[in-house]
């Protein structure tokens, strides 16, 4: 008899988390599984890269009200869960003051009030019956621990708790509840147990799961010589990400004129989508929009990054990137910034290279590997004769049901 998974997300717009749950849901078997994938807004590009034999349930009209905006909402007569929107953000507020000026800025536990806060407002998933496993793929991770009836409940870290403050006591009670808590790399198991101490007997390891097939299928689809050109003596850097500071997109028109002085001739392409204003900003400060090319929203950036000669991903912190993993999939050099989970996802000059976060040190650097071909050589020579999916991770998640894979 098959095992019933729930699993829930807030949206599935373009970011890492929601490419690994693709990949996740893709590796799964439906012979041995009934998935119910329960998004709270349907909304985003990857909606329509669901696989087919995933059950999409139906959207709770209170569920899209966590996120949306507070005019909205009202408008459609949600006043309750607006007030207690509003409430958790005076709270929140009331915490920040307590706490310093370095801790507040790397807080984001505003997510756990208004989890908190709303929580009350939505109504039970117990309906749609028990579960053999319920999975909260992104925190906060409320929906799943108190709406949701299942033998079994785990939820997923995707992040790097190292690079953040944390209000423990406001999120302990949440991860506690959990029978399994999922880490992505053996770095952020680390970085949350400093954090969480408590919780070291509920992390288990599950990376994220990438079809390398899949990728390089999607790869062949699409011509995008017209986006990135092909110009002799031209370098064609790439770089994937919301436009949110951890992934630092803000410093690149910087590191760009560095190069530029240096005397590097390249482009620097950027696939993303959100407030770029700063980005903007910076772009007209340094006269850089020649250098760093904005191409927007792609729902399929594998064309991209097999266009790219180097990917680089330029991040403040990272928990384990899915990009990176494609991009070397994709038998690219890849450089990544030197963030706390850095060295559990390359091995510096074996499989990419990890260069400084400071601006003028990354500028030298990544002309260094550009210009260094037999490094990049070899680099993708390495990634060539070494396989980088891991579909096999998803006997993890089967042993948790005892569904083991045959």
């Amino acid at each position: 008899m098959k095992k019933r998974i729930f699993i829930n997300i807030h949206y599935l717009e373009i970011g890492g988390a929601e490419r690994a749950l693709l990949g996740l849901l893709s590796a799964l078997d439906p012979n041995k599984v009934d998935v119910d994938l329960f998004v709270n807004q349907h909304t985003g590009e990857f909606m329509s890269l669901i696989p087919k034999y995933v059950n999409l349930l139906p959207e709770v009209s209170e569920y899209t009200c966590i996120e949306r905006s507070m005019k909205n909402i009202l408008k459609e007569g949600y006043i309750g869960i607006a007030l207690r929107r509003l409430w958790a953000k005076y709270e929140y507020k009331q915490y920040l003051k307590k706490i310093s000026a370095k801790e507040s800025k790397h807080d984001y536990s505003i997510f756990q009030y208004v989890a908190d806060a709303v929580e009350g407002a939505l109504p039970s998933l117990e309906y749609l019956g028990e579960y053999d496993l319920a999975i909260s793929f992104l925190q906060p991770h409320n929906i799943v621990l108190n709406k949701v009836k299942a033998k079994r409940k785990i939820c997923w870290i995707h992040t790097d708790y190292s690079t953040m403050h944390v209000n423990h006591d406001k999120e302990l009670p949440i991860w506690s509840g959990f029978d399994h808590i999922v880490s992505i790399s053996n770095d952020c198991t680390r970085a949350f147990l400093k954090a969480f101490p408590e919780l070291q007997d509920k992390i288990i390891l599950i990376e994220n799961i990438l079809s390398p097939f899949f990728i390089r299928q999607q790869a062949e689809l699409d011509d995008v010589s017209t986006e990135m050109l092909n110009e002799t003596g031209v370098t064609k850097l790439l770089s994937i990400g919301r436009f949110a500071p951890p992934k630092n997109f803000e410093a690149i028109p910087q590191i760009c004129a560095e190069m530029e002085r240096l005397g590097v001739n390249f482009k620097w392409y950027i696939i993303g989508y959100g407030n770029d204003s700063g980005i903007q900003t910076a772009l007209d400060k340094y006269k850089m929009h020649h250098r760093m090319i904005l191409l927007g929203k792609k729902i399929n950036p594998y064309p991209y990054i097999k266009a790219c000669d180097i990917y680089i991903q330029p991040s403040i912190y990272e928990g384990k990137s899915v990009t990176v993993r494609e991009a070397q999939i994709l038998y690219k050099p890849v450089i990544i910034t030197d963030y706390p989970t850095a060295k559990s996802q390359v091995s510096d000059g074996v499989d990419g290279v990890i260069v400084s976060l400071d601006k003028e040190k990354i500028a030298k650097e990544i002309i260094s590997v550009i210009k260094n071909y037999q490094l990049r050589d070899m680099i993708m020579e390495y990634l060539r004769i070494h396989d980088y999916g891991n579909e096999s991770e998803i006997a993890k998640l089967y042993k948790l049901i005892n569904c083991n894979k045959e």
